[in-house]
């Protein structure tokens, strides 16, 4: 089974993963495609995401068994935790505007 997530997406590439995934909800799609068909569509995405983010995830031959792919605008990234993918968020430094005196 695989998911991919859009977050801001254009309507284009949404239309686009209509074609092999069911659009469950705003932006989320599930399907079961081959890893030919997966890998093809992956590279696509990453490059039509934009200013939006992208998160693919996966069947995988891991202890967890998924994977994560993520392309965009990283709110959050894919960190191997001693063998384990958690997510952690990317720290925005602030800006001088917003930084207090």
């Amino acid at each position: 089974m695989t998911v991919v997530v859009l977050i801001a997406a254009p309507e284009g590439l949404r239309g686009h993963l209509t074609r092999w995934m069911v659009e469950v909800a705003a932006g989320v799609f599930v399907g079961r495609v081959s890893r030919r068909v997966r890998d093809r569509i992956w590279p696509l995405v990453a490059d039509r995401i934009g200013t939006g983010q992208a998160i693919m995830i996966e069947n995988a031959n891991n202890e967890q068994r998924w994977a994560i792919r993520t392309a965009g605008r990283d709110r959050w990234t894919p960190t191997d935790f001693d063998g384990l993918i958690l997510m952690a968020r990317t720290v925005r430094s602030p800006t001088a505007s917003e930084a207090t005196p």
